[in-house]
């Protein structure tokens, strides 16, 4: 309340985005990340993030900074980015946009919008802003980048050998019967016919 009647002794600066053609989910994951920094820390942090939703937030911080200097006599050196809030915007969220379907139909597509807030001050946040999950867009570090390197590779799964199936006792097989040998005919032996002189013929 004191700050709407003496604009003066504010303590921080805002700056507003209305109507942001960018969705608050993509907003919010910078936002998360530049909040508590210094305003020197987070300007190289959204220049170099390659994030398409860095740029518009580098736009209302940079309007944050310029607002603290020429509304409220602070120094741009040692300002602190001390909030950053990203609301839905109009529409449930979002406008509404048709789109073409299948045998005649049509159906929504969700355009959705932002309200972006930022306020900086010469002071940092009493509370440090807790580690949310999601992707992260801070820069890497000569530190982070050898623990990296240093990092020993994970340990490869080595699948275990699939145990034998028991064999199936099968029937003897019975032992081939041996050949029967093959019987030669031999022509009968012939008796010479003896003639009654005894003389063989």
């Amino acid at each position: 309340m004191s700050d709407a009647l003496n604009p003066a002794e504010r303590t921080q600066a805002l700056a507003h985005l209305k109507f942001a053609r960018v969705g608050p989910r993509k907003l919010r994951r910078v936002a998360d990340a530049i909040r508590g920094k210094t305003v020197r820390e987070a300007l190289v942090l959204l220049k170099f993030s390659g994030v398409f939703a860095s740029e518009p937030m580098e736009k209302l911080l940079r309007s944050a900074v310029a607002n603290a200097e020429n509304n409220h006599n602070m120094a741009s050196d040692g300002l602190y980015i001390t909030k950053v809030t990203v609301d839905g915007g109009p529409g449930g969220s979002y406008t509404r946009r048709l789109d073409p379907r299948a045998q005649g139909r049509a159906a929504f597509k969700r355009k959705r919008m932002s309200h972006v807030t930022i306020a900086v001050g010469p002071t940092p946040p009493k509370h440090q802003p807790k580690k949310k999950s999601g992707a992260s867009i801070a820069l890497s570090t000569v530190d982070s980048r050898r623990r990296s390197v240093a990092a020993p590779a994970p340990a490869q799964r080595i699948r275990k050998p699939k145990a034998a199936a028991p064999a199936r006792l099968a029937a003897p097989v019975p032992a081939p019967a041996p050949a029967p040998e093959p019987v030669i005919e031999s022509e009968p032996a012939t008796v010479p016919e003896q003639t009654a002189d005894g003389d063989a013929q």
